[in-house]
């Protein structure tokens, strides 16, 4: 079972910036092209943030403070805001961006970048090669993409990927139901690891959105496997290397 790579669904055709980009193009940019975040690249194609309309929209929420103000405006200065000072006077993509930039190369499956994007709060991934040159991006929507997948689609991939391809399991030894996403598994297998693996198998499969277990088994194997040797299967091997 091979999960859904970043390769595949990324853009490849990607708008980008310099880091001297003036402020007005890189608005003029998001516009034109109807995206909400853009890379900022070096001379090397290289990542060094991303600019977003979040980061636009800071900059038009906090005007510089009037002048007759200035001994409480640098008094929040020496109390740390110097960098959002630095961006709400900044007139270029470089002043403005989010950085480091939070990347993700083409090999990464789809799960992982969207670990990514939770973990950071973020909409978009820049992707990049092994020498961290921009290849393309990936969004959140082109992650849900696997979710269009349909019931018999996942239905089939779970029977041949998870119950013959991993398990050597008969055509009707687990039936298999699948709606909007949620596939049920009804069936006695020998084992219950056999179990545990066709669930979390077939949850990890694209387009899953869960799995309900109706599974039982004949043979608790689990202390089994601590006081002696077993009877060995497909299952141990993935339980060792998920």
């Amino acid at each position: 079972m091979k999960p859904t790579k970043i390769g595949p669904v990324m853009t490849d055709d990607v708008v980008t910036v310099g880091y001297g980009t003036p402020f007005k193009d890189v608005v003029r940019l998001l516009h034109e092209h109807r995206i909400s975040g853009l890379p900022v690249i070096d001379e090397d194609d290289k990542v060094i943030g991303v600019v977003s309309e979040t980061d636009l929209m800071q900059r038009q929420a906090h005007p510089l403070e009037p002048s007759g103000r200035l001994g409480a405006w640098v008094h929040r200065l020496r109390r740390g805001a110097r960098k959002n000072s630095a961006r709400m006077r900044a007139r270029t993509a470089g002043g403005l961006m989010s950085a480091p930039a939070v990347t993700v190369r083409a090999q990464a499956t789809l799960r992982e970048a969207a670990r990514l994007m939770t973990l950071h709060g973020i909409e978009r991934l820049p992707v990049v090669d092994e020498e961290d040159r921009l290849v393309g991006i990936v969004t959140r929507r082109d992650l849900l993409q696997v979710f269009v997948r349909s019931d018999e689609e996942i239905r089939q991939a779970v029977r041949s990927e998870v119950l013959a391809d991993a398990l050597w399991l008969g055509p009707d030894t687990v039936q298999v139901e699948v709606y909007d996403g949620v596939v049920t598994l009804t069936g006695r297998l020998e084992r219950r690891s056999d179990a545990g693996v066709a669930v979390a198998m077939s949850r990890r499969l694209d387009g899953v959105v869960d799995v309900v277990d109706h599974l039982t088994y004949s043979f608790d194997d689990r202390h089994a496997r601590s006081s002696g040797p077993a009877v060995r299967g497909v299952a141990d091997d993935w339980l060792r290397n998920p």
